[in-house]
């Protein structure tokens, strides 16, 4: 029954079913089919039939890959300086501290777009440089009502009213520069994979944006005493088709003032997996 079917598909598909030596003798794919005549045949594998291979391209790219996770910092600030306690300044007289820069921890945070992200084998598709470049959007909900107070020379108070929204938004645009490991390059779901590495940022737009009953909806647009350049570590887990990310700052969010160190942490969503 096996060999009357496959004979019986080696005339129905005419571009892979050749007839050989007068019609006893035709080839399926990789199957050779032999009439010894009568209802006895002779099914072998052909030897010179060779499946086709694909070279793999030496870059390969992933367009609007994004992130979506949590922005904090990590305050080393000593806030019994003179140059902290003059850039905090409280009406009431009482000195502010650490816990007047506290952040609501549960709720997403960071936003980030990357125009592209591209890959450039080093060795076998196992090593690679990945690149990319994108923008970064951090966002900082205060706990607290501090306020920032633009000017010659920035400062924050701690203002008189309760703020039922009080944010501080530092958007980059951003270039990572990673060592990419990839122990299964031959995965067709991206496998397990490691990258570590550095990236550069530009401040392109900074706000605060706070809501009140008293106010109502303010937002004040400038880049306050933010430091333009930022500069971290990154790093990124890919299992399969899901990918985790980190990054944290070396350069302080503040040029002044306030010593804390930005980090973001979160997911990874891209149409491809390399």
């Amino acid at each position: 029954m096996l060999a009357a079917a496959c004979y019986q598909a080696g005339y129905s598909q005419s571009d892979t079913t050749k007839p050989r030596e007068g019609g006893d003798t035709i080839r399926v794919g990789s199957i050779i089919i032999v009439n010894k005549g009568g209802s006895n045949y002779d099914v072998t594998h052909n030897p010179t039939y060779k499946k086709r291979t694909y070279k793999r391209s030496n870059i390969s790219t992933n367009w609007l890959v994004f992130d979506i996770g949590y922005s904090g910092f990590n305050d080393k600030t000593n806030y019994n300086t003179a140059e902290a306690q003059g850039f905090l300044q409280n009406p009431q007289g009482n000195p502010l501290y650490e816990g007047d820069f506290s952040t609501k921890g549960i709720r997403i945070s960071n936003f980030s777009l990357w125009f592209f992200m591209q890959r450039l084998n080093l060795y076998k598709h196992v090593i690679n440089l990945q690149y990319g470049f994108g923008i970064e959007n951090n966002n900082y909900y205060y706990k607290t009502p501090i306020t920032y107070v633009d000017g010659g020379t920035v400062f924050v108070k701690r203002d008189d009213v309760l703020f039922s929204k009080n944010k501080l938004a530092a958007d980059y645009f951003t270039a990572p520069l990673m060592l990419n490991i990839n122990t299964t390059p031959n995965a067709r779901n991206g496998g397990i994979q490691l990258s570590v590495g550095v990236s550069g940022g530009f401040l392109y737009s900074a706000r605060q944006k706070q809501k009140s009953d008293e106010r109502g909806k303010q937002k004040e647009k400038t880049d306050f005493n933010l430091e333009r350049w930022k500069l971290a570590y990154v790093a990124e887990l890919g299992i399969g088709p899901v990918k985790l990310f980190g990054s944290y700052a070396f350069t302080p969010l503040h040029k002044y003032g306030v010593e804390q160190y930005p980090y973001n942490v979160g997911v990874r969503f891209s149409a491809d997996t390399w």
